[in-house]
């Protein structure tokens, strides 16, 4: 950038007590609004943080060394700073604050860190995981709208461990996708397929984020539970699991997933059930009904979210686009 041609304030005589406006005033160069307010509170937040903590120079280059090590061990198959933020909480956080949802309709929770794109689409009934150790288990779930009605042709992705507790990804053999799926709601809004019973399991705990879960003395374990997100057009992007009932991690969650609305029973298939999808009376059965809210819901309920959570802040914010920007008008 050539100086000449940008009026840059000057940045002299910087210390303690001045640095966080000298930022904020080089920082609001910025053309988008979003983008700036986004830096400043970052700033404010980071330097506070710094202040509040009289942070040493130690500790501040044990965090860079921190952050350093979780990029080094990210790969295709593994996203440790999604990890990362699934532990501090932030994941969760984000989706609430992103992704909020009216009474009665399906909670989101934490993607993970073992999502792929590989999944490959499967037919209504279609068995998704080979692991011959696992308890075979039938699932079945409706997907409706806030007004009850059914929702056809929703790209619904699938995925949970094997009854080792490991997702196909974490293999070195890995060749295919096992575990995971794509499937299709009917007309009905109807989706069946075969999976096996979730097991507990621990995230990754051999690299920086598993040394940083000993050092707070905690566990790295996530209770049973099966992955699931929702596409649709019109429709607010929902990723979501569900939590078996009473499994020993239930309010323990390494990366705080579980939600009382996503903790569900495994039944058994009566009569009608065991005849309509041809499994045997008594075979385990996992029956959900999911209910997506539409964009627009979304967006409303975003809004007026934000304003309420900024107004208790005393933050005169405008909101362009569902976000918030500072209202300087």
């Amino acid at each position: 950038m050539d100086p000449s041609q940008v009026k840059i304030p000057p940045m002299k005589d910087l210390n303690a007590d001045n640095i966080t406006e000298n930022v904020h005033t080089i920082n609001s160069l910025c053309k988008d609004d979003r983008m700036k307010y986004v830096l400043e509170r970052l700033v404010t937040h980071l330097h506070d943080f710094a202040r509040e903590t009289r942070l040493s120079s130690e500790e501040w280059m044990a965090g860079i060394i921190f952050l350093t090590e979780v990029g080094k061990i990210c790969s295709d198959v593994r996203q440790e700073f999604i990890l990362l933020s699934d532990i501090l909480g932030l994941s969760l956080l984000v989706d609430s604050i992103d992704h909020p949802k009216p009474p009665g309709s399906t909670e989101g929770t934490v993607l993970g860190p073992f999502h792929t794109h590989e999944a490959v689409e499967m037919e209504a009934g279609a068995k998704m995981s080979s692991d011959p150790g696992g308890e075979q288990l039938l699932v079945v779930c409706t997907l409706k709208d806030t007004e009850g009605r059914p929702i056809e042709n929703v790209k619904v992705d699938i995925w949970e461990t094997d009854s080792t507790g490991h997702y196909d990804v974490q293999y070195p053999e890995h060749d295919g996708p096992d575990g995971r799926c794509i499937m299709r709601s009917d007309k009905d809004g109807l989706l069946w397929f075969k999976a096996i019973t979730p097991v507990p399991y621990p995230i990754p705990h051999d690299g920086p984020v598993g040394k940083l879960l000993k050092k707070l003395h905690r566990h790295p374990y996530r209770p049973s539970h099966m992955h699931f997100m929702f596409e649709k057009e019109g429709y607010d992007h929902l990723i979501t699991a569900l939590y078996l009932r009473n499994d020993p991690y239930e309010t323990s969650d390494a990366v705080f997933g579980v939600k009382n609305s996503l903790v569900v029973d495994i039944g058994k298939a009566g009569p009608e059930i065991a005849k309509k999808y041809n499994v045997p009376e008594g075979h385990p059965l996992l029956t959900y009904d999911f209910v997506l809210v539409s964009d627009t819901e979304t967006f409303d309920l975003r809004v007026k979210n934000s304003k309420s959570a900024l107004d208790k802040l005393g933050r005169k914010v405008k909101i362009v686009n569902g976000l918030p920007v500072p209202d300087l008008d």
